[in-house]
């Protein structure tokens, strides 16, 4: 059995599925600090702190490296979808304060999965077909994990609109952030940290508030900055040994994580609806190793 592992692994079968769940893992702890950390600030001022943190270790890995600065295109395409990233994030937050929390979070992660899955269709191919099954279950554990209580079918178009402006923000992401790293690794996620600094400094700025938040919540946004950048790292790692839309799908599968470890230091209790979509989510898994 190990043997047969380790083969794996040298194949490459099983190691984009670990990057991707490595990824999907830092994003779920890094939106569990980030959440902890927005309950006593705002988010802005987390974000900000939390893309310098993420800055640090990135340009210091590029100059101990000593690896080439790309060419303009990359690092433009690197800014270009930390950007991205976070408009989508702005419009999710605006969403959960305006429309119904039980469709903004759900609705929005399942089309940051269906965006990569619909351009890897058209670039990389049709995958085989447990993937393709493993896709559908890993779309249906999205939307169960990240309902709150119960599934909610009740809702009105205008509920809609800025979820799936969120989600198709969210899905090119995952897109534009492997272009901009196809030929560099750290200088492309340097750029992208300092376009988000950039950015959330002036909307802090906008709205008329301190950029960095208060001390008590440092640790919390310099971890979640860090944690966040790891998986960034291995979603690059997933997508560039397998395929993207794999990489993209296991990526937005990282709420799972995130209602795990309330559940773990918050005590909060994980519905049977969650529960439900970590067994579809731990299927789809072991189908995309197939």
């Amino acid at each position: 059995m190990t043997l047969l592992y380790i083969h794996l692994l040298e194949e490459n079968y099983l190691l984009p599925i670990l990057y991707g769940l490595i990824s999907s893992a830092s994003w779920g702890a890094a939106d569990f600090l980030g959440g902890l950390a927005s309950k006593r600030t705002s988010p802005i001022r987390v974000l900000f702190l939390a893309e310098i943190a993420g800055f640090i270790p990135t340009m210091l890995l590029a100059l101990i490296t000593r690896e080439p600065i790309p060419q303009a295109r990359d690092l433009l395409l690197g800014a270009v979808s930390s950007i991205i990233g976070l408009s989508g994030l702005l419009f999710l937050y605006r969403a959960l304060a305006e429309g119904q929390m039980t469709i903004a979070a759900p609705l929005s992660a399942l089309f940051s999965a269906i965006i990569p899955v619909i351009f890897g269709l058209f670039t990389l191919g049709v995958p085989s077909t447990p993937t393709v099954i493993g896709f559908g279950l890993a779309f249906l554990a999205v939307w169960l994990i990240s309902q709150t209580d119960s599934v909610n079918w009740r809702f009105s178009l205008s509920d809609l609109r800025l979820p799936l402006v969120a989600g198709v923000f969210f899905g090119l992401y995952f897109i534009v952030f492997h272009k901009a790293t196809l030929n560099s690794f750290f200088w492309p996620l340097t750029a992208a940290r300092i376009a988000g600094i950039f950015l959330m400094g002036l909307f802090a700025i906008i709205t008329r508030q301190p950029a960095i938040p208060p001390r008590g919540t440092w640790a919390f946004c310099i971890i979640n900055g860090v944690i966040d950048i790891a998986g960034n790292g291995f979603y690059i790692l997933s997508s560039q040994t397998g395929r993207l839309d794999i990489a993209a799908v296991l990526g937005a599968l990282n709420p799972a994580v995130t209602a795990l470890l309330a559940l773990i230091f918050l005590k909060e209790k994980m519905s049977r609806i969650q529960t439900l979509g970590i067994v579809f989510a731990f299927i789809a898994i072991v189908l995309f190793t197939l």
